[in-house]
C-alpha cells in the first residue's frame, strides 16, 4: 500500500524542511511519497522545495507559475499522486506528522473514504477560526455535510474519491465540495493541534470572503433562486393589492399594479435565466486551474 501526502507550500521556506525531515521519520515502514507544491510563493520556497527534491527520493516537487490558491495548488498535487490514500497537510507544522497514523488507522478500520481530523483546542488565528465556522454552517446546508463534522484542511482521502475529484478542471476548484459530490461515506479523528511556530498566517479576511462567495457562487444556485423566489413573492404581493383594490377597501392606481406586475414578471425571468446561466457556468468556465512551471518528479516504491 501507497500513501502519498500533498503539502501546498506558500511562505514556508522556513518551515517546509524540517516538516519533510519529520514524515520521513514518522512514515519509516510505510510506503510512500510526499508531493509539494509551491504556490508562487514570494520567499525561497520554490529552492527549498527543489533542494529537498533532489535530497529525498520520495519527494517529488511541483512550482507553479503565480498564485493560484491553496485549493488550486492541492489539486494539482492529487493529480500527481499515486498512493491507496492520500493525505493533506499544510506546510506550516500545525498538524503533527504523527497524527497521520490516526487518520490512515481510521480510514483502514472503519472502511472510510474520506477522514477529517477535528480539535480540541484549534490554534488557529481568530479570523481563520471565524471564517472556518461560516463556511461550516454553509456548507451544512449546501452539500448535506453532517454538523459534528469539522472540514479542516487536514484530512485523507481514498483514491477512488481523489481520482473523482481530479476529474474537476473548472479554475476554483473546492475540495470539501467535491469530495462531498463523490461520496458520504465520511468520518472524523481527533488529532493534535498545535501553535504555529514560524511566520504567520496567509489567511486574511479577504482571502476568507473570496472563499466564501466561491463556494456560494461556483457551488451552489442558491443567490439565483433566492432571486426566482423574490420574484414570486413580489408578483403574489401584487395581485394581493389588485384584489385589495378590486374589493374596495383601497384605491390604487392602474399604473402601480402594471409596475409592480411587469417588475415581479422581470425579476421572475431573470432568475429563471439566471438558472440555465449559472449551470452553464459551473460547466463551461475554461480559466486555468493551474500553470506548472516547473517539476521534479520522483517514483515512489
Amino acid at each position: 500500500m501507497l500513501l502519498s501526502v500533498v503539502i501546498p507550500v506558500y511562505k514556508g521556506a522556513q518551515s517546509i524542511g524540517s516538516l519533510v525531515s519529520k514524515l520521513h521519520e514518522t512514515l519509516q515502514g510505510i510506503s510512500f511519497e510526499i508531493v509539494l507544491v509551491n504556490d508562487g510563493s514570494p520567499d525561497n520556497s520554490e529552492e527549498v522545495c527543489t533542494a529537498l527534491a533532489l535530497r529525498y527520493p520520495r519527494v517529488s516537487f511541483i512550482s507553479l507559475r503565480r498564485n493560484f490558491g491553496e485549493f488550486n495548488a492541492v489539486i494539482c498535487g492529487l493529480n500527481h499522486t499515486k498512493g491507496h490514500f492520500t493525505v493533506i497537510i499544510d506546510d506550516d507544522f500545525q498538524n503533527p506528522p504523527s497524527e497521520i497514523l490516526k487518520l490512515l488507522n481510521k480510514a483502514q478500520s472503519d472502511n472510510l473514504d474520506v477522514v477529517y481530523s477535528y480539535y480540541e483546542d484549534k490554534k488557529h488565528h481568530y479570523v481563520r477560526n471565524v471564517g472556518s465556522w461560516l463556511v461550516n454552517q454553509m456548507t451544512t446546508y449546501l452539500f448535506g455535510k453532517p454538523k459534528d463534522l469539522y472540514l479542516s484542511s487536514f484530512k485523507l482521502i481514498k483514491k477512488e474519491v481523489v481520482t473523482e475529484i481530479c476529474k474537476y478542471t473548472g479554475p476554483y476548484p473546492y475540495i470539501d465540495a467535491l469530495i462531498f459530490r463523490v461520496t458520504k461515506n465520511v468520518g472524523r479523528v481527533l488529532v493534535e493541534h498545535h501553535a504555529r511556530t514560524e511566520g504567520q498566517s496567509s489567511y486574511t479576511v479577504q482571502k476568507l470572503i473570496a472563499l466564501f462567495l466561491s463556494i456560494l457562487f461556483g457551488y451552489s444556485l442558491l443567490p439565483v433562486r433566492i432571486i426566482l423566489s423574490t420574484g414570486l413573492i413580489l408578483l403574489g404581493t401584487s395581485f394581493v393589492f389588485l384584489l385589495i383594490q378590486l374589493l374596495g377597501f383601497v384605491d390604487f392606481s392602474a399604473t402601480f399594479h402594471a409596475i409592480c406586475i411587469l417588475g415581479s414578471i422581470q425579476v421572475i425571468g431573470l432568475g429563471i435565466i439566471g438558472e440555465y446561466v449559472a449551470k452553464d457556468f459551473l460547466t463551461q468556465n475554461n480559466h486555468p486551474q493551474f500553470v506548472i512551471k516547473s517539476k521534479h518528479i520522483n517514483h515512489a516504491e
